[in-house]
């Protein structure tokens, strides 16, 4: 049924995405123990789960503490959050590489056109340093399907990206710099150019490294530093296969097996009309075999058109939810 599945994930539209979530919610109370003593904790009948907005959404603390798998498998790949010594990490186990190959495949040319169009430059100081990072797999894939000897990845060796760049830019090659955020401040502080053939694009990612900066400060010294008209971001986790992009101004959008909702900050439970502010619950229809549905800890603001923003993170990150069910 899995496989099946799989395919109905990857051909959703708007109206058929309601259709297959529920499907998806199904198999995965069956299939997931922990997933499945979650939903019975908060005493949900899975029998009255008739649509979309009754779908119990996982606490994302349960990727740190709990092995949250559909059935009994040998991952193909672990991917695992940063983070330091005293923090225990995210750990998601992943069936099957293809689902995620194809997800991220997908999405990127939907927004962006075909890899092959573009040089890929990866800026991921700190996560090339450590393993199962799944944005150094992305980025990894994306660098290798691009077919072209100037793609690869970059540390420190910012004298050598900018040379990079300049050649790429006075050739009017498009290309992708993509970047954690302290790696792309750190070059930027150094060197100032004029991208005009060059998509700019943030992953996020402090961690302590510069003092916090507001997605807005961030986006305007990149801008005035690098000559880039707009600041691109990548929204995506550990815990999802799937990522959203944004183009500029920091309004994300979703691939179609991908949706954002809101929920109360003050009531986990309760879902908002989509007005304001809330804290961000996602659907990634791709996560088969694990947990396709997500509250996580981040902020957000939905617009009217389905796209959204990321306003930051819960202060307090313990969500009530976790403390329902016993290790």
């Amino acid at each position: 049924m899995s496989m099946a599945l799989a395919e109905r994930v990857f051909s959703v539209r708007a109206d058929s995405l309601e259709e297959v979530a529920l499907e998806v919610f199904q198999y995965q109370y069956q299939e997931n123990a922990i997933y499945k003593a979650y939903v019975d904790a908060i005493n949900i009948s899975p029998a009255r789960v008739r649509s979309l907005l009754q779908i119990p959404f996982l606490p994302i603390q349960f990727f740190k503490s709990h092995k949250v798998v559909c059935g009994t498998f040998e991952p193909e790949l672990i991917f695992e959050s940063s983070g330091t010594t005293q923090t225990v990490n995210s750990r998601h186990y992943v069936k099957e590489s293809d689902i995620y190959t194809r997800s991220f495949m997908t999405a990127f040319e939907e927004m962006y056109g075909p890899v092959e169009d573009f040089v890929i430059l990866g800026l991921l100081p700190s996560y090339l340093e450590r393993q199962h990072s799944s944005l150094v797999r992305m980025v990894q894939e994306l660098v290798v399907r691009s077919n072209r000897p100037e793609s690869g990845f970059y540390l420190y060796e910012h004298e050598a990206l900018q040379q990079r760049l300049l050649e790429l830019e006075a050739r009017k090659q498009k290309t992708l710099l993509i970047g954690v955020t302290f790696g792309l401040l750190d070059f930027a502080e150094k060197y100032q150019l004029s991208l005009h053939h060059t998509i700019v694009m943030e992953t996020g990612g402090m961690k302590g490294r510069r003092e916090e900066w507001t997605r807005e400060e961030v986006h305007d010294y990149l801008k005035e530093r690098l000559g880039a008209g707009a600041i691109h971001s990548e929204y995506g986790m550990t815990e999802l296969l799937s990522q959203a992009y944004s183009k500029g101004n920091g309004l994300f959008e979703t691939p179609a097996w991908m949706k954002i909702l809101l929920r109360d900050e003050n009531d986990p439970f309760q879902l908002t009309a989509g007005k304001g502010a809330g804290v961000i619950n996602v659907i990634d229809l791709a996560n088969i075999y694990s947990s396709a549905f997500i509250a996580t800890d981040d902020i957000g603001k939905l617009h009217a058109d389905g796209r959204f923003e990321v306003l930051g993170r819960l202060d307090n990150s313990a969500l009530r939810g976790c403390s329902l069910m016993v290790s």
